[in-house]
């Protein structure tokens, strides 16, 4: 995600704290950079234009040149800018009825369908009851679509006895109070590019149900064509917040640094990735750091807690403290940080400062295949196996090898890597006094 910002901007920010003092023309020379290289992500010119005229009215004032660590500051002034850029601070849903209702509109494409659901999920986790209405009667498959992700989900799908939008959202909003159901999640039409017709569906929509918020759907990975379409459909129906699908794609990252400028509208979630979890609330602070190359550590605490099995980190301790740790710890580990998602998403998390980034990112390599392949060893063991790792000779490596898919050489490997972890773990925990405390806290998260 915005790979290639990211890799000019800690280039030209790199130069910059490399000097142990700044002179106007070192500042103005970095903020040219850093200019060029937000025009090229694909960022709206009005904004770049803006952002880069309130960072160089702050930076080649007292505030950089009369400082210690100048380098540094235009760092700081430029995060608070970005930060600014994007909305200043995360804004969750107002959903102040009952049943609040939320409508998602957008052009077909943009993910809304997926979203709907993705979103369902979200608030059921926060202890919301959400149904879902099919208000999408031109798409082919879009009622059938959102019924099966309803299914999945245990979700109810309301999908109306009438083929007019307007009184499918009626009739799901109904349905909601007299099923007490407290959020009303609405799957509008789109269409291939804005039209007349669509506009007026979305506010005779808008007028018959009073919506509490309405969240406009665009894919990030259009940049800039996203912002101009969010701007059109603004001007129309006026909406609340916005939700990027696919930011993990987008290698530019000029929809997410525009959009707000551009609508006034502050963009509340992101889609990062396909599965129906890997929707986030969006933090503009968080995001301004990693853009810079940060990391965002925080967010992978998040994701680590609410994913993560507390009690088999609980066992884990447990384990560690008694110098117990085995190959079951070890496939139970993996299997969590699955959880997680991608490892280049987890890495893509940490800051780049953290003494373990470099190591790590250059002495492994970060494949997913090569994951998959390991779990496939540990789980075609034994039980006795995983807990009694040196009882595994040449008949039982064969064995492993052969129900895994593998070969014997694989089945080695993951043994070593086993070795090495239980080392590094052992050594962890000793160094820091961490004797019983999870990897994720040897980690320093």
């Amino acid at each position: 995600m915005f790979d290639s910002l990211t890799d000019r901007l800690t280039s030209v920010f790199s130069r910059l704290k490399g000097k142990g003092k700044l002179s106007a023309d070192d500042v103005k020379t970095g903020l040219r950079e850093i200019r060029l290289a937000l025009l090229e992500a694909d960022v709206n010119y009005k904004v770049v234009k803006d952002l880069m005229a309130r960072v160089q009215e702050r930076a080649v004032g007292e505030e950089v040149l009369e400082s210690l660590t100048p380098g540094q500051q235009v760092v700081k002034i430029v995060r608070d800018e970005l930060t600014a850029l994007m909305g200043g601070q995360s804004t969750g849903l107002n959903l102040a009825h009952h049943p609040a209702v939320v409508m998602l509109v957008g052009l077909q494409g943009s993910g809304k369908t997926t979203t709907v659901a993705k979103l369902a999920l979200h608030l059921q986790k926060e202890g919301r009851k959400p149904v879902l209405v099919a208000a999408d009667v031109y798409r082919p498959a879009a009622i059938a679509q959102l019924q099966t992700l309803g299914d999945n989900l245990d979700i109810p799908v309301v999908t109306g006895d009438s083929v007019h939008p307007v009184k499918i959202a009626s009739a799901g909003v109904e349905w909601a109070k007299e099923n007490l159901r407290d959020v009303v999640l609405i799957d509008t039409a789109g269409r291939l590019h804005i039209d007349e017709a669509m506009m007026k569906e979305l506010e005779e929509i808008k007028a018959a149900v009073d919506p509490d918020e309405i969240l406009f759907v665009a894919d990030a990975m259009t940049g800039q064509e996203a912002v101009n379409i969010a701007r059109t459909f603004n001007d129309s129906i006026a909406f609340s917040g916005v939700i990027l699908t696919k930011l993990d794609g987008d290698a530019r990252g000029g929809a997410a640094l525009s959009v707000y400028h551009v609508t006034g509208k502050s963009i509340k979630f992101v889609g990062m990735g396909e599965k129906i979890a890997d929707l986030q609330l969006f933090h503009p602070d968080r995001m301004a750091e990693r853009i810079l190359g940060m990391g965002d550590v925080l967010s992978l605490i998040e994701q680590a807690e609410t994913q993560m099995d507390q009690k088999k980190a609980e066992q884990l301790a447990r384990h560690i403290k008694k110098n117990q740790f085995t190959m079951q710890d070890f496939l139970e580990q993996l299997e969590e940080m699955r959880k997680l998602g991608p490892l280049s998403g987890i890495l893509e998390k940490l800051p780049l400062k953290l003494p373990l980034k470099k190591k790590i990112t250059g002495d492994v390599d970060v494949d997913e295949q090569d994951l998959t392949k390991t779990l496939a060893v540990l789980r075609s063991m034994t039980l006795e196996e995983r807990l009694n790792a040196s009882i595994i000779g040449g008949s039982r490596k064969k064995r492993i090898a052969r129900g895994s898919g593998t070969h014997v050489r694989d089945v080695n490997r993951v043994l070593s890597r086993f070795k090495e972890s239980k080392k590094a773990i052992k050594l962890l925990s000793s160094r820091r006094g961490g004797k019983g405390r999870s990897p994720i806290d040897l980690m320093g998260m």
